[in-house]
C-alpha cells in the first residue's frame, strides 16, 4: 500500500482529527478493529485530558494519538506499523482518483484510468514478448528468452487478476465474502 492510512494526511490521522475536534472518539472508531477498540478508546481519554495542559502538551498528545490509531489500524490489517509518514508524499494516481470516485458517487474516472494502466501494460509485455517469439528459433538463449516473457506475461496477468477479485484486507482466518 502506498503511504496513505499511516500518513499525516491521510483518512485515519484525519478522522483522528475530526474526534479531537468534536470531542467524540466515534468519528475514528470506524477505522480501527473491534479488537482495538478499546485501546483507543483509551487512548481519547488520556489524550484529550493531556491535550488540555498546554500547547506543547497538546501536540505530543496529538502525534501520540494520531500513532496509536494509525498503529491499531495497520494491525487490523495485519499489516506492520512503521511510523507515521509526513503529509504530502506521492501517493500515485489511483489513490485520489478512487477518494474522487468515493467523493463524487462516480467510478467512471478510476475505471477509466485502470483500465488505461491495463491496456498499456498488457500491450507492451505482449508486443515485448511477440518480438522475441520471431527469434525463438535461433537457438537455446532466444527460445529461453521468448519464453521467459511468455510466461512473465501470463504470471503477471494471474496475479493482477487474483489482485483484482481479492479482498484488499484478507486475513486467513477471517475472509470477507465477496458480492
Amino acid at each position: 500500500m502506498p503511504p496513505h492510512c499511516d500518513s499525516l494526511d491521510g483518512p485515519v490521522v484525519k478522522a483522528a482529527r475530526v474526534a479531537f475536534q468534536k470531542g467524540d472518539v466515534n468519528y475514528v472508531l470506524p477505522y480501527v478493529s473491534e479488537e482495538g477498540e478499546q485501546e483507543v478508546r483509551e487512548a481519547f481519554g488520556l489524550a484529550v485530558e493531556a491535550r488540555a495542559l498546554g500547547q506543547t502538551a497538546e501536540e505530543v498528545a496529538d502525534r501520540w494519538f494520531f500513532e496509536t490509531v494509525v498503529r491499531v489500524h495497520r494491525a487490523g490489517e495485519g499489516a506492520p506499523f512503521t511510523g507515521l509518514k509526513p503529509a504530502g508524499l506521492d501517493v500515485g494516481p489511483v489513490i485520489p482518483a478512487a477518494e474522487r470516485a468515493l467523493d463524487a458517487g462516480s467510478s467512471d474516472e478510476l475505471t477509466q484510468l485502470l483500465c488505461g494502466i491495463v491496456r498499456e501494460q498488457v500491450d507492451a509485455r505482449h508486443v515485448h514478448a511477440m518480438v522475441l517469439k520471431e527469434h525463438a528459433g535461433e537457438g537455446v538463449a532466444a527460445a529461453r528468452e521468448y519464453i521467459e516473457a511468455s510466461l512473465g506475461l501470463q504470471v503477471w496477468a494471474h496475479r493482477l487478476y487474483k489482485q483484482a477479485i481479492g479482498d484488499p484486507h484478507a486475513r486467513a482466518a477471517h475472509p470477507r465474502p465477496r458480492a
